[in-house]
């Protein structure tokens, strides 16, 4: 059962590398292959502070704050999923890493995913949470996420919800915990987006995500890393909550039955941001799996 009590502090130091004139900060703690974390919308690599204790010691854990997000610099940007992408891979490059293992969570997962297939000869191994696995259609989303999503998509009232009524941080982030989020986790949530104009990435975000083909060039990209998922023999771990929102009972069922080299685990009680209920659940599972492959 989630508690309260999961702390709100991050020991880690902070760390930055220049990609492309913009600073992208980063968590880097440990040795030996890379584990890298992969945050979606609206969170940082804060969201993984409670995980990495749980894998420093066996693993590089590397968490960076994607561009425009967390503590990175916000450079002037569509913020669709091609600029994230290619800030991200340039990190990548630009820290040599090899044979990595990459935890995903929300959008982190599409664009770790598409790394993973493009580069697939690099990944030891994949570990992924309320992740974008495959594309959508109107008619499977439960009517409250429609409705939402349609007025987060359209460009005037998404621009009112989010930029100006800042609703991503202020209702979507704490209604998909289960606990109650603490103030001084959820200031720092909310710390990298004060104004209109800096909740940009925030707001294109939903606009990203690949509904009855559209966007067109992010359903070819989803589709084409889900293809790739059915078949690469990669080892796999999916960790569901109960009930999940992205992930739920169904999806489980159909991931084990069709994703080879697949560990399902359940880490019990939440929602969507699993990582603020469950951290002990993950990271002592991740490890454990960890040792494994």
């Amino acid at each position: 059962m989630p508690t309260n009590s999961i702390p709100d502090v991050c020991p880690f130091e902070a760390n930055y590398l220049t990609i492309k004139g913009s600073k992208i900060h980063y968590l880097d703690e440990g040795k030996g292959d890379p584990i890298l974390f992969l945050h979606g919308n609206p969170t940082s690599s804060y969201l993984w502070r409670n995980i990495i204790p749980y894998l420093k010691h066996k693993s590089r854990c590397i968490a960076p704050d994607l561009i425009g997000m967390g503590k990175s610099d916000q450079p002037d940007l569509d913020y669709g999923f091609f600029d994230s992408y290619t800030y991200l891979a340039e990190f990548i490059a630009s820290l040599e890493l090899k044979n990595i293992t990459l935890v995903l969570h929300d959008w982190g997962s599409g664009l770790g995913f598409h790394y993973a297939n493009e580069h697939r000869t690099n990944i030891k191994g994949l570990v992924f949470m309320e992740s974008v696995y495959k594309t959508t259609a109107w008619k499977d989303l439960p009517l409250r996420f429609k409705v939402a999503l349609r007025l987060m998509r359209s460009p005037f009232s998404g621009w009112l919800m989010i930029s100006v009524a800042n609703l991503f941080l202020k209702k979507v982030l704490p209604n998909g915990i289960v606990r109650t989020l603490g103030p001084a986790a959820s200031k720092v949530y909310q710390q990298p987006y004060p104004t209109v104009k800096s909740r940009k990435p925030v707001r294109v975000w939903p606009q990203q995500i690949p509904i009855n083909g559209q966007p067109p060039h992010i359903a070819a990209v989803v589709h084409a890393y889900h293809e790739w998922l059915k078949a690469s023999k990669v080892p796999k771990l999916l960790l569901h909550a109960n009930p999940g929102v992205m992930i739920r009972a169904e999806d489980v069922v159909w991931m084990e039955k069709h994703f080879p080299c697949l560990t399902s685990i359940a880490i019990g009680e939440g929602l969507h941001f699993v990582q603020e209920d469950q951290p002990q659940a993950i990271g002592e599972a991740i490890a454990a799996w960890y040792e494994k492959i």
